[in-house]
């Protein structure tokens, strides 16, 4: 569902220009939709992490699973208020915005824009605490002996650039994405970056167009 949600969020505008992303997301029907389903893909994830956590219980990193599982939680709770954010009350102001009679556009743009850094700022606690969840999730797998122990490997090395990412996040905003190819190149940062485009509402596929 996640992937189903960010299929069907528009990417066709640069989010680092707002006018004419806004202008895109004002003119789309399905944005609302978009977003509570890809929040529905999160919650089946942070799901699925829980329900590993159950199996990881009787070995040697129950420890480390269970904080692993107090971040997907806190990571769903971010996810949730993104989009918030970024599917309902984005929505409004632009919807505000476009239809707001010339004298008004410009006090209802900066309050999209407003509203869009509240965006930026949620994105980047998502990335930080979903990449530290990988993180420790990585670290509970290979302290176990359930699975092997390149799935250990393979969330680590997915949590560090999702990580990173919320750095060049919270520094940059949506103009620190065009990295973001490099890491799209690893294997390992796969899983992090599918996970991180998709709670991000798209805008991260976007900034590279």
């Amino acid at each position: 569902m996640l992937f189903v949600g960010t299929y069907l969020h528009p990417i066709g505008a640069d989010p680092n220009e707002p006018v004419a992303a806004f202008t895109e997301y004002a003119a789309d029907r399905l944005w609302v939709a978009s977003h509570l389903t890809q929040l529905a893909g999160v919650a089946l994830i942070v799901a699925a992490l829980l329900f590993l956590t159950q199996q990881l219980e009787a070995g040697s990193g129950a420890s480390w699973a269970r904080i692993a599982a107090g971040g997907a939680i806190a990571s769903l709770a971010v996810a949730a208020a993104l989009q918030a954010v970024d599917g309902i009350a984005l929505k409004v102001m632009v919807d505000a915005w476009a239809a707001a009679a010339a004298a008004q556009r410009e006090g209802a743009f900066q309050a999209a824009v407003a509203v869009r850094q509240i965006e930026i700022g949620l994105v980047s606690m998502l990335s930080l605490s979903s990449g530290l969840t990988a993180i420790v999730y990585g670290v509970a797998l290979l302290l176990d002996h359930m699975y092997p122990r390149w799935v250990g490997g393979l969330a680590i090395m997915g949590g560090c650039p999702t990580m990173v990412a919320g750095m060049v996040l919270a520094y940059t905003g949506f103009l620190g994405w065009r990295w973001r190819s490099i890491c799209r190149r690893t294997p390992f940062c796969s899983c992090g970056w599918s996970f991180l485009e998709g709670t991000c509402g798209g805008e991260v596929e976007s900034a590279e167009m």
